[in-house]
């Protein structure tokens, strides 16, 4: 991590709400402050709860350094060296730049420290084992599919940067094994029905999604506004995704999502 680069706070904002951190970070539900975590995530392993990403120092993220912030958000690793839970999307920002990194750094540096703890996660044997999720990294900690096509458009390539990485989109929408690892051969953008609570995402790959009626500009302003084609509106976590991250999203950047989702190909 280059140390020396200055960040852009609003960039870093930018790149913060196209990478969810808000929705996943923010107990809406509780009235709690932007950031302070505390988000109850009940998977087949246990429930966990969001970090405080404040910059309060004992709770928060306010004593950490920035190479410890670059170490977190893309590899997965807290500063006292212990895996995160892949609940954390970390596999989806390892090719943030050190530019990205020194944005989003300056960006939480403006959050107002909040005092509280997250809760205890509250995982059940062995998942409480952290230790075992090093052999889970070895399994299932896959590169980012953020490369660029050659001879692709800039505009598809763009989504794809998006869909793949920050937007963190397979997350939901790619099937999962019993182990709680993406099926990316097999099940990439074929839905998933693993989500926390025991939501389920649909298909999103682009077969379906033509097959359903979808086009760039309808998919676009669905990831603008939460409303479908049929007038339908988007709910439970697509819905916090729309509020909180995707509304915020320049049109371009939406063109791009919805290009690169509607062609597989480039």
């Amino acid at each position: 991590m280059d140390t020396t680069l200055k960040g852009d706070a609003d960039r870093g904002a930018y790149l913060a709400r196209s990478s969810g951190c808000i929705a996943c970070h923010t107990n809406f539900e509780s009235g709690g402050a932007p950031l302070a975590g505390g988000v109850k995530l009940e998977t087949p392993f246990g429930t966990l709860y969001s970090a405080n990403l404040t910059t309060d120092p004992v709770h928060g993220i306010g004593a950490w350094t920035v190479e410890e912030f670059a170490r977190a958000v893309r590899q997965g690793v807290s500063p006292d060296g212990d895996p995160y839970y892949p609940a954390f999307t970390y596999p989806f920002y390892q090719d943030f730049t050190d530019q990205d990194i020194a944005d989003l750094w300056a960006a939480f540096k403006t959050v107002p420290p909040v005092a509280e703890p997250a809760p205890e996660n509250e995982m059940v044997f062995p998942f409480s084992q952290r230790s075992l999720l090093k052999v889970w990294r070895a399994l299932y900690l896959d590169p980012p599919r953020t490369e660029p096509v050659p001879g692709a458009s800039q505009v598809w390539n763009r989504g794809k940067e998006l869909v793949e990485g920050a937007a963190h989109c397979g997350a939901c929408h790619t099937g999962r094994t019993l182990l709680g690892g993406r099926d990316h051969e097999n099940q990439h953008f074929k839905g998933s029905g693993m989500l926390p609570g025991g939501g389920k995402a649909p298909a999103i790959d682009t077969k379906t999604l033509l097959a359903r009626g979808w086009d760039i500009d309808s998919l676009a302003y669905a990831l603008r506004s939460g409303i479908t084609p049929s007038g339908d509106a988007f709910g439970g976590a697509m819905g916090e995704v729309v509020l909180y991250g995707t509304q915020f999203l320049s049109d371009g950047d939406l063109e791009a999502m919805a290009t690169y989702l509607l062609d597989d190909h480039g």
